[in-house]
């Protein structure tokens, strides 16, 4: 005998910050409705020194949800940016571009926000108020006119009207709902490691464009910068094996005498770069969201920024068709959210894979072009103001917690 499906009015599947934003913004916006969160390790604060950029845009939803106070005590702002272009061998970092100030007034273009910081609050606020059934292996998933089932492994069934798959680059719902992708292996590795550093950073967050790939610094609090970088797949396991005085002498090498003598804090930690764009965000009851829908470069430190814009764009939609009565799991409300986050999306695929390619390259006809454009840019006020705002998420119409305002 089959068992009794356990109903809820969503679930979502994945326990990351995407999925628990998404959470949290559908608990806090509509009354009485039913969540449940699927994962498949037991849901807690994430054992990762690490941090993310968030951007104003990002950071206006966490305000509207109540939670930015809490990450913002342990955040860095990020004030200013400087753009720099190397090629091998060169001695002098000339700066070719730079951001200043705020997007508003007293509104930093962006904040470094602990990974461990912002999953504990966002846990904290959830709570309660959703159910969670984790861990748990999802064995299958189908969907009829009326709602979504997922068996579990161990035999339980749970149903919904909308299923959100919020379970990464390799997510077993979008494979299971045979959504196929357009994918491109950049052949380059992205190391991520924690330095402490003898100057103090002044908010000021680096990029250093190298033939290899960019090398960014972005500051955290105290004299302390998290650095992600590019390197061929090639090239990067010389990087991995190396100590970590060994690897501070490199680091100071890239970075000139920006930040001073270098102490690295953490084993240095790599993974595989491509870009992986799912050809549909929505399947029917099937919404996809995060890493999940769209894996980009981290050229530009987009990433999750872009789930949660896909997590303020599917919160509105769902909860603007909950209180009108509508079916919140259907094909016309799917519609909405994928043609409201597909074309910022391909957009966005399509501008870090260009700069990727651009400035990963040491060709010095390139170089010339490449920096010539920058400098004009650099020059240009009303352009690079809209390059801030866009960076930031802050440009255009978008959803109402991209702007700070309650759905």
């Amino acid at each position: 005998m089959a068992s009794a499906a356990q109903t809820h009015d969503v679930l979502i599947v994945g326990g990351g910050p995407v999925g628990l934003t998404l959470a949290l913004a559908l608990v806090q916006s509509a009354r009485g409705i039913r969540v449940g969160l699927v994962d498949r390790r037991p849901l807690s604060v994430p054992r990762d020194n690490r941090a993310s950029a968030i951007a104003a845009g990002v950071r206006r939803v966490f305000e509207a949800l109540g939670v930015w106070p809490a990450m913002a005590a342990q955040s860095q702002p990020i004030t200013a940016m400087r753009i720099t272009d190397s090629g091998v061998g060169d001695i002098s970092r000339p700066l070719f571009l730079s951001f200043e100030g705020d997007v508003a007034p007293g509104e930093p273009f962006a904040h470094m926000v602990p990974n461990r910081i912002s999953g504990q609050v966002l846990l904290d606020a959830v709570g309660a108020q959703i159910e969670v059934i984790a861990p748990a292996e999802i064995a299958s998933w189908q969907s009829d006119t009326r709602s979504a089932r997922l068996v579990l492994a161990d035999g339980r069934v749970l149903a919904a009207p909308l299923v959100v798959a919020a379970d990464g680059g390799q997510s077993a719902l979008r494979q299971m709902a045979g959504i196929g992708v357009v994918e491109h292996d950049y052949r380059q590795t992205g190391l991520v490691t924690t330095i402490s550093h003898e100057l103090p950073h002044d908010g000021v967050a680096y990029e250093h464009f190298r033939p290899a790939g960019p090398f960014a610094s972005l500051p955290l609090t105290g004299n302390r910068s998290s650095l992600v970088w590019t390197e061929s797949s090639a090239d990067a396991p010389r990087f991995l094996g190396m100590d970590k005085a060994s690897l501070a002498l490199e680091i100071e090498a890239v970075m000139g005498s920006t930040l001073g003598a270098v102490t690295v804090e953490e084993d240095l930690a790599g993974f595989p770069l491509r870009m992986r764009i799912a050809r549909d965000f929505v399947a029917p009851r099937l919404a996809l969201v995060g890493d999940a829908a769209h894996v980009v470069h981290p050229i530009a430190g987009q990433g999750l920024n872009l789930g949660l814009k896909d997590v303020a764009a599917l919160a509105e939609v769902v909860i603007e068709a909950v209180r009108l009565g509508l079916d919140h799991g259907s094909d016309d409300v799917l519609a909405r959210y994928q043609s409201w986050r597909r074309l910022d999306t391909s957009a966005m695929a399509m501008v870090t894979d260009g700069m990727n390619r651009l400035f990963s390259n040491d060709a010095a006809p390139v170089r010339a072009v490449r920096d010539f454009g920058l400098g004009l840019v650099d020059r240009a006020g009303p352009i690079k103001a809209a390059m801030i705002r866009t960076a930031a998420g802050v440009s255009g119409n978008g959803p109402k917690l991209l702007s700070g305002l309650p759905i």
